[in-house]
Parts: structure tokens; sequence; C-alpha cells
């Protein structure tokens, strides 16, 4: 950003010499900052990628630690069927009881992994919209580089592909932002 920055910096001056090429000048301004905003942007989405992917693993993690508990209340449960007992009574509570745990586990273990589909949805949906934002940088980016080439070389073509080039670029950025 910073080479960009002294190259438009440059090419004002030489936008001073020629009168003509002043609005050449102030769009490649305008373009600048339109890829400041768009690299924040996408920055941002791929931070929010990078968060909602976590989350997703934690929610894995945690699915499997209540899939091992779930097979250790199973085999609890098979264990005490082999046994005999001289309190039958007491026997069959322990084992409702590890078969209780293995149920309520099996159940939290349905709704842990369906929280962590709906995360790995969302950080999804993020890389999608990240995608567009870096499109559109590279739009922006190449419609800086071209209007530049306006300014070198004295062709107003340029400045005019670097315009539609630029629109291109703020169109795709703007599908970005309308993603959820």
């Amino acid at each position: 950003m910073g080479d960009e920055l002294s190259e438009l910096q440059e090419n004002a001056e030489h936008g001073r010499e020629d009168n003509s090429l002043a609005p050449v000048s102030v769009t490649m301004a305008i373009i600048a900052v339109l890829v400041a905003v768009v690299s924040l942007m996408g920055h941002r989405s791929h931070t929010e990628e990078v968060l909602m992917q976590a989350r997703a693993t934690d929610q894995w993690s945690y699915y499997q630690a209540k899939n091992i508990r779930r097979h250790n209340y199973e085999m609890a449960v098979d264990l005490l069927a082999l046994g005999e007992f001289k309190d039958k009574a007491a026997a069959d509570k322990v084992l409702n009881k590890y078969k209780d745990g293995a149920a309520r586990e099996n159940k939290e273990q349905a709704e842990i992994e369906e929280q962590a589909k709906d995360l790995e949805k969302e950080s999804a949906g993020a890389s999608r919209k990240a995608d567009r934002f870096d499109l559109g940088e590279v739009f922006l980016e190449i419609a800086l580089v071209i209007s530049s080439l306006a300014l070198l070389t004295r062709n107003r073509n340029f400045w005019y592909i670097g315009i539609v080039s630029a629109i291109a670029g703020v169109v795709v950025a703007a599908t970005g932002m309308l993603l959820h």
C-alpha cells in the first residue's frame, strides 16, 4: 500500500504539469481509497472466517468428549449386565443411571453436532464473503495500475479502462456485502 501511495503522489505531480490529466489523478485517488476500504473489509471477513472455524472446531472437540463419555456409560452398562449382584435392586438402579447417562450424552451430542455444522456453514459464508472482497480488491488494484498508464502515456483510453475495472471491483465487493 505504501508503494501505491508514493506512486499516486508521483503521478499527481505529473498531473499538475498537464491540467487535462487532473481528472485521472483524482480518479486514481478515489480508487486508492476504495482499495483501502475493500481491503479492510476483506481482512475482517477473513478474520471472521477463522474465528467461526475455530468455534466449529471447539464444538467438534466437545462433541468428541461427549462421544467418549457416552461410550464409557455404555461400557458400564455392558459390564453391569454381565455380573450377578447380591442386591439386584441396587444394581438395577446403577444400571439405569448409566443407561440414562448414555441417553443424555447421545441427546446432547446431537445438539452439539448441529451447532458445529451451523458454525461451519457460517465459516463457509464468511469465506465466500472474503473471496468477493479479495476479487473486488484485485479489480480495483488493476484499475489503479491501468489508470496510472493514462498519466504515463497521456492516453485517456487507459483511464476509461481503469474506470471500468474500478466499477467492476466495486460491484464485486458490493456483492460481498450482500452475502450473509
